[in-house]
Formats: structure tokens, C-alpha cells, sequence
């Protein structure tokens, strides 16, 4: 009788141990962040819906707040990274920067879109982890983007020349360590002042972490194109390690 009942237990065992070693596995999340104490972009409602559209078709969860106080230690422990969607002017005290700091140095993930490089101009660790700073641009028109690295997940699927219409950053203080994805043809549009190489999205590594930033997306038809949205997907797998 014995035998009989440690044989019919023994698969049960086994279970509970093998259930304990490989829990279900949580899926990752992300913070949106889009907090505005200048120009406030019309397009970051439809941003924030089509970002959490990509999470629930993608396997990740999205968080979106415009609250400064929600970047500290605890809170930022939860999330694979933190899309700054267009945030400007002054957004943070010393003690975001501080939490935010050390979330990179952990090894967090940062996703910069549009004008995220339109913020914090005088915190010089953001303004290298963002990868530049904007400096002006002329009205929006239309403009070829030349793709010149297609081994990055937020280019893969871009094709090699794309012509789309968008408002045109130029930068200042570019970082020199930046790894350059797309590029625009200064010649396809009035008002550009980079030179041949005006960057306007890239990446790197920094300060223990991982940065993508994407100058495109100030228009809310932005946030519907579907070869668009391939690239800010790329863009936060990045940051998430994925």
C-alpha cells in the first residue's frame, strides 16, 4: 500500500517542484512619459494609444504618466524602459535626475521620440543620453530619409529610401558616440542646417544602459503608419534588451 501511494504522488512531487522552478513569467512593462513645460505636441494622446496598442499586440505591458514624481527608485524598478514621448522644456527636479540616472546606470532602457531632445537642456548627462539637443526647424514638408544602417530591429523593416512627410529637427551638441540609423537628404527639403550627415534617429549604449531616440513623430498621422510604428517597436525592443 505504501508503494501504490508514493508512486501516485511522485507526478504530483514532480509537479509542484517543476512548477516552482518555472513560474509563469511576468511580461515586461514600459513608461510612457510626456510630461510638457513647453510646446506640447497635439500628437501625444495619439502616441500614448498607439504605443499601448504595440504592448498588447507585442507582449508588453505599457504604464503612461505626465507626473515627475513617478520617476524615482521604487517606481522605475517595475519598468524594461521609459519612452520619453515629446516631453519639453523642464520636467524634472534633482531628485528625478538622480532616480533616473541610476536607472540607466542599472541597466535600463530609454526610447526618445521626437521631442524628447527638446528637454532638460540643462542636465548635460541627459543631453548625451538623449544623443543632441534641438535647435530649430522649418515648417513641416515632405522629405526623403535615407536608412543607412538596416541591422538595428527599429530599421529592419524600413525601406532604403523612404520619402515622408514630418517637421524636420536640426540638432546642437550632437554626441560624437551616437551609432547613426537613418539620415535626411538636406537636399529633398528647404530649411535643413546638419550638413550631409544630419542624423534623425540612432542609437548607443550609455552609462550602463541602452538609448534610442527617433526624431520623427510630430504628426498624429505618425502614430497610424504602419511602417512608423515597425520603427518605434524596433526602437523600444532595443531599450528593453529584447
Amino acid at each position: 500500500m505504501k508503494k501504490i501511494l508514493a508512486i501516485a504522488f511522485f507526478p504530483l512531487s514532480l509537479l509542484l517542484i517543476l512548477s516552482s522552478a518555472n513560474p509563469i513569467a511576468k511580461k515586461p512593462s514600459i513608461l510612457i512619459f510626456s510630461k510638457t513645460n513647453g510646446f506640447r505636441h497635439e500628437s501625444i494622446p495619439a502616441g500614448i494609444e498607439a504605443i499601448k496598442k504595440l504592448g498588447a499586440a507585442n507582449g508588453f505591458d505599457v504604464v503612461a504618466t505626465e507626473d515627475s514624481l513617478a520617476i524615482n527608485k521604487r517606481n522605475l524598478k517595475k519598468f524594461a524602459a521609459v519612452v520619453f514621448l515629446s516631453p519639453t522644456g523642464k520636467v524634472f527636479g534633482p531628485a528625478q535626475e538622480k532616480a533616473f540616472q541610476e536607472y540607466i546606470e542599472r541597466g535600463g532602457g530609454f526610447v526618445g521620440i521626437h521631442a524628447a531632445t527638446d528637454c532638460e537642456y540643462n542636465w548635460p548627462w541627459y543631453g548625451k543620453l538623449v544623443g543632441a539637443y534641438f535647435k530649430g526647424h522649418p515648417g513641416q514638408q515632405e522629405a526623403k530619409l535615407i536608412i543607412v544602417d538596416k541591422n538595428h530591429p527599429s530599421t529592419a523593416d524600413l525601406p532604403d529610401s523612404w520619402v515622408r512627410r514630418d517637421e524636420w529637427y536640426n540638432f546642437k551638441d550632437i554626441n560624437p558616440d551616437i551609432k547613426v540609423l537613418i539620415k535626411i537628404d538636406e537636399s529633398s527639403y528647404k530649411g535643413g542646417e546638419n550638413g550631409g550627415d544630419h542624423p534623425m534617429a540612432w542609437y548607443h549604449a550609455y552609462d550602463g544602459g541602452r538609448a534610442f531616440y527617433t526624431e520623427l513623430g510630430h504628426t498624429n498621422e505618425s502614430f497610424s503608419d504602419p511602417l512608423y510604428l515597425k520603427h518605434v517597436l524596433g526602437g523600444i525592443r532595443y531599450a528593453m534588451g529584447k
